[in-house]
C-alpha cells in the first residue's frame, strides 16, 4: 500500500495512506497538531529516490548492437530542406 507524507501546519510530518488522506478532516488535523504528533523532517528529499544512494549501478548492454553500422549510418542533418520549403513566392505580410 502506498504511503504519503503530509505536512501539518505546525511543521510536523505524518505518514498517511491514500485512504487516510481522503478521509482526513480539519478536526483530525487539529487533533494531530494538539498531540504534537509527527516527525520534524529537515531534509526536503527525505524518503525520495534522490535521497537513496545506490552505489551499485546496473547497466543493460543487451540492447546495444554488435556492430557499429547503426551508429555510422545515421541520416545526415546536412541535407538542405529547400525542396520542402518553397521560398519562390514573395511573402504578403
Amino acid at each position: 500500500m502506498f504511503e504519503l507524507y503530509y505536512n501539518l501546519p505546525n511543521g510536523k510530518t505524518v505518514y498517511l495512506t491514500i485512504e487516510e488522506y481522503l478521509d482526513l478532516t480539519d478536526a483530525d488535523i487539529q487533533y494531530l497538531m494538539s498531540l504534537d504528533y509527527g516527525e520534524s523532517i529537515l531534509n526536503p528529499f527525505y524518503g525520495s529516490s534522490v535521497d537513496k544512494k545506490e552505489l551499485d549501478k546496473v547497466y543493460d548492454f543487451e540492447c546495444l548492437s554488435d556492430t557499429d553500422d547503426e551508429v555510422t549510418n545515421i541520416a545526415s542533418d546536412d541535407i538542405p530542406f529547400d525542396d520542402m520549403i518553397d521560398l519562390s513566392d514573395p511573402l504578403d505580410i
